[in-house]
């Protein structure tokens, strides 16, 4: 489990507790961060009871039973609801991981809900990801070529396009970086296990011809060496990959190509 590390704000408060829905039977509580920047409040840890008969049985419908129904100024994200967007990635019972596909249901007692570990936070449970998406587009995530596009398709064999499989999947939720103590420390120079993740899919991808100048773009002590293997990130990836296999391959390419 990855332990949950508080958010880069002021020290959390016990918040309010809202009543029980009248005449629920079965219910579920849950401990939920609240942080809004422009109350000058301290963050909060506010306690909220869901009807389960009443409710779905994931955690993100717990958040949108609870804003519907109950405070409607909780902040979160969410989009797809299926596991694929990343948008409502958030630290639930100590772990990051998705509200979406995280069942209610797997978590013994009360469900402790706050924003992803160790980052700015915006509001309430929405994480500031400004420099972590710029991370991502620091590793330049598109084929780069350096022949003239053929006419129709840049073709791939079967073979190749397997090297990538374990890689394409990442949604960019953030889960695996957030998880990584060296992260923590030192993100605005470490690019974190997600973008090195990123930036090794199109390393191997067989279509691109600029994998020196990739390379050279990763290459720094800490841009890519701050990584200790500890697993965290594999830990913690809601789409079961290995950011650390891909940041070992990584560095096994720097010192083949100076044999």
């Amino acid at each position: 489990m990855v332990q949950f590390t508080l958010p880069k704000n002021s020290t959390v408060t016990t918040g309010k507790t809202w009543p029980k829905p009248a005449g629920a039977k079965n219910v579920k509580e849950y401990h939920i961060y609240r942080w809004n920047p422009e109350d000058g409040a301290n963050p909060r840890i506010d306690t909220y009871f869901v009807d389960r008969d009443n409710c779905a049985p994931m955690v993100l419908d717990a958040l949108i039973y609870i804003k519907s129904n109950i405070d409607p100024t909780l902040t979160f994200r969410r989009s797809c609801r299926e596991g694929i967007c990343g948008s409502c990635a958030m630290n639930i019972d100590g772990t990051n991981t998705l509200a979406c596909t995280k069942g209610m249901d797997e978590v013994k007692g009360a469900v402790k809900i706050y924003p992803l570990p160790h980052m700015m936070v915006v509001k309430d449970l929405v994480p500031d990801l400004t420099n972590f998406y710029a991370q991502h587009a620091s590793i330049e995530p598109w084929l780069k070529t350096t022949t003239p596009a053929p006419e129709k398709e840049w073709r791939q064999s079967p073979e190749d396009r397997s090297k990538l499989d374990g890689l394409y999947e990442c949604i960019l939720c953030a889960c695996c970086s957030t998880s990584c103590p060296s992260y923590w420390w030192n993100g605005d120079r470490y690019l974190g296990p997600a973008a090195l993740l990123q930036a090794y899919r199109w390393l191997i991808d067989s279509r691109d011809e600029t994998t020196g100048e990739r390379l050279d773009n990763v290459e720094d002590p800490f841009r890519l060496y701050r990584c200790h293997t500890i697993m965290n990130c594999a830990k913690a990836c809601p789409k079961g990959l290995n950011p650390a296999k891909a940041i070992a391959e990584i560095k096994t390419m720097m010192i083949e190509r100076q044999l």
